[in-house]
């Protein structure tokens, strides 16, 4: 017969719950409940006496390893029953290490696009320590740890960067000594999750596709709100032009501000370190399909939706879900098509027409060797620089001499 095992609560117990409550792992699985650091306690009968003994382990897992290996209530010694110290000043709640964190990740100017990545491991992690009750960081194991981590639904290198945000959330925590080991270090990434993603521009063929799809679109009833209106093919065709002329991402695109950042030919990317603006050249054409759209909607020429406001996620989706009705009507692609592949289309057709390393680097925002690593299939000097190397070595056919105990 097996031994129960339970959660005997003690007088200074930190969750507050009465003296000798005794709690069970499902109880605790109920969302609200409040886990405190209290010994877990088995009882039972073994050789037909009947006793109880604490586990000395606060851990379910940990107390049904322990008691699994009793077989008698004589075996050993009993455990002494230490009671956990009674909350402290020095102990740190979850809330509170999540905030410092969080803080200390801001002062390192850190993208807003990653700070928003830290904010939503963080409230995931908060959820998680809700559903068990968990109050305080040091109430997390290395056992939670797993749990969290195999709860993730991220593909393969999602996870891996998600991983290494939680090792620095924890490593964070135990420099400052409110846990006392790292609970995360043998945690593995994903194989094959820190092999970078692959650069799959749209080929010139694909391109033609997507605009005769944008053609095709007359137009596409709103949804039902305030603000809402109907969209062209017109539209997408504007969005994906100056998504491909400028390389600029989708939800930079779906905020774009007419007035501040069009001057003339040329838009307004972003301020490079040195303090200077960088910029990329748009042609006439297009400057005026963005002023006839700027007299139609304003200067947020981009933004149909005014329930929205100026929320660049919600923005961003509802430009996602337009081009996802023409990528379907363009028919089937090599790789999976998304908004993302037309700034890799302006890398491509930057490469393709010579322009130096260095440059398309600064316009993108990105380094030359990150540029020579993702895109170097379509670097023409390489290219070049490659092909006189075989032209200089093979021009004249080459003499085989005989090795002597080898092969000609």
């Amino acid at each position: 017969m097996g031994l129960r095992l339970y959660r005997r609560h003690r007088p200074d117990c930190e969750a507050r719950h009465p003296e000798d409550l005794r709690s069970g792992e499902f109880e605790e699985g109920r969302k609200g409940w409040k886990r405190g650091a209290c010994l877990i306690v088995a009882s039972g009968t073994l050789r037909g006496r009947y006793s109880r003994r604490t586990t000395g382990t606060r851990d379910w897992d940990e107390a049904r390893r322990i008691a699994g290996s009793w077989t008698s209530w004589t075996d050993e010694a009993p455990p002494v029953a230490t009671p956990a110290p009674a909350p402290t000043p020095d102990r740190t709640a979850l809330a509170d290490a999540i905030t410092a964190w969080l803080a200390v990740s801001t002062t390192r100017n850190l993208k807003p696009a990653s700070l928003s990545k830290y904010r939503t491991l963080t409230k995931q992690l908060r959820a998680y320590a809700d559903e068990r009750g968990y109050v305080m960081i040091d109430q997390l194991t290395r056992s939670d740890m797993d749990r969290f981590f195999a709860s993730w639904k991220n593909g393969k290198r999602g996870k891996g960067k998600k991983l290494e945000r939680l090792r620095s959330f924890i490593t964070f925590c135990v420099k400052r000594k409110w846990i006392a080991e790292n609970i995360a270090d043998d945690l593995k990434a994903p194989p094959g999750s820190s092999l970078p993603a692959n650069k799959s521009p749209f080929t010139s063929e694909e391109m033609d596709r997507i605009y005769a799809a944008c053609d095709a679109i007359t137009a596409t009833p709103a949804r039902r709100g305030p603000g809402q209106r109907n969209w062209t093919g017109d539209d997408t065709r504007d969005f994906i032009d100056f998504a491909v002329y400028t390389g600029l991402r989708i939800s930079d695109i779906a905020t774009f501000d007419i007035s501040k950042k069009l001057h003339g030919n040329d838009v307004l990317l972003r301020m490079h370190k040195t303090g200077k603006p960088v910029f990329s050249y748009i042609p006439d054409e297009l400057v005026e399909r963005l002023t006839a759209r700027q007299q139609r909607f304003g200067n947020l020429i981009f933004k149909s939706e005014l329930a929205h406001a100026l929320n660049p996620n919600a923005m961003a989706k509802i430009w996602r879900e337009r081009l996802d009705v023409v990528f379907e009507k363009a028919g089937a692609f090599e790789e999976s098509p998304s908004p993302h592949r037309f700034r890799h289309t302006h890398v491509r057709i930057l490469l393709e027409k010579g322009g130096p390393v260095a440059d398309v680097a600064e316009l993108i925002g990105d380094t030359e060797a990150i540029v020579r690593k993702h895109y170097s299939k379509w670097v023409t000097s390489r290219q070049d620089r490659l092909r006189g190397i075989l032209k200089s070595a093979f021009d004249e056919k080459p003499k085989l001499t005989a090795i002597k105990g080898g092969r000609t």
